[in-house]
């Protein structure tokens, strides 16, 4: 695959990186926290009160923050395959929106359901991951197309996840991101199906 095609993929991993080098992964509380969606648990009465203050970025910068070697390798794989594809069939705008709209509504989710201590691309992988199965599997068209083994193992990771037994994981992003994926990807296939119908 040409590197040329896929230079946003490229890019969020480069970020990935230089965050998770600056902030010595976890280690450099004092940056990490410039990188958090919020230093405050939301408590009913107060939601995301630097976001509101106009510290908009930090919807979307939890996704680069890591906090290991095994973290930061194990989603920036996924995110080389997952992007890569993406962008060379869909171009970078559409990765792009795909990041952001995930990366925002996953960081949220999270933040309602545990507080603001976390990070790491897995919301989006698991949003790209969602996506592209439901292309394979509504949108045949679309070319996208999961090896059944990969999307076994990411399922049982998931599950995995969800009992505790690897440490502290933000499930929700993984979750909401899974969910976001899975319907975005039906929806166009849907609108494909439809616009062939006509």
């Amino acid at each position: 695959m040409n590197s040329k095609h896929s230079w946003l993929t490229y890019a969020l991993l480069g970020l990935c990186i230089i965050v998770g080098l600056g902030t010595n992964l976890g280690g450099n509380r004092d940056l990490i926290s410039n990188f958090l969606i919020s230093n405050s648990n939301w408590n009913g009465h107060q939601f995301l009160p630097e976001v509101f203050a106009g510290q908009y970025w930090r919807l979307i910068t939890p996704i680069f923050l890591h906090f290991s070697e095994i973290h930061i390798i194990f989603n920036g794989l996924w995110l080389w395959q997952l992007g890569r594809v993406i962008e060379l069939l869909d171009q970078a705008w559409k990765l792009g929106a795909m990041v952001l709209t995930i990366g925002l509504l996953s960081n949220l989710a999270q933040y309602m359901f545990a507080g603001p201590l976390f990070g790491g691309m897995s919301g989006v992988v698991y949003g790209l991951l969602g996506y592209v199965w439901a292309q394979g599997k509504f949108n045949p068209r679309a070319r996208l197309i999961l090896n059944p083994q990969i999307t076994a193992m990411m399922m049982i990771w998931f599950v995995v996840c969800w009992t505790g037994l690897v440490g502290n994981i933000a499930n929700m992003a993984h979750t909401v991101g899974l969910l976001v994926g899975v319907i975005w990807g039906w929806l166009e296939a849907v609108n494909v199906k439809n616009k062939m119908s006509k």
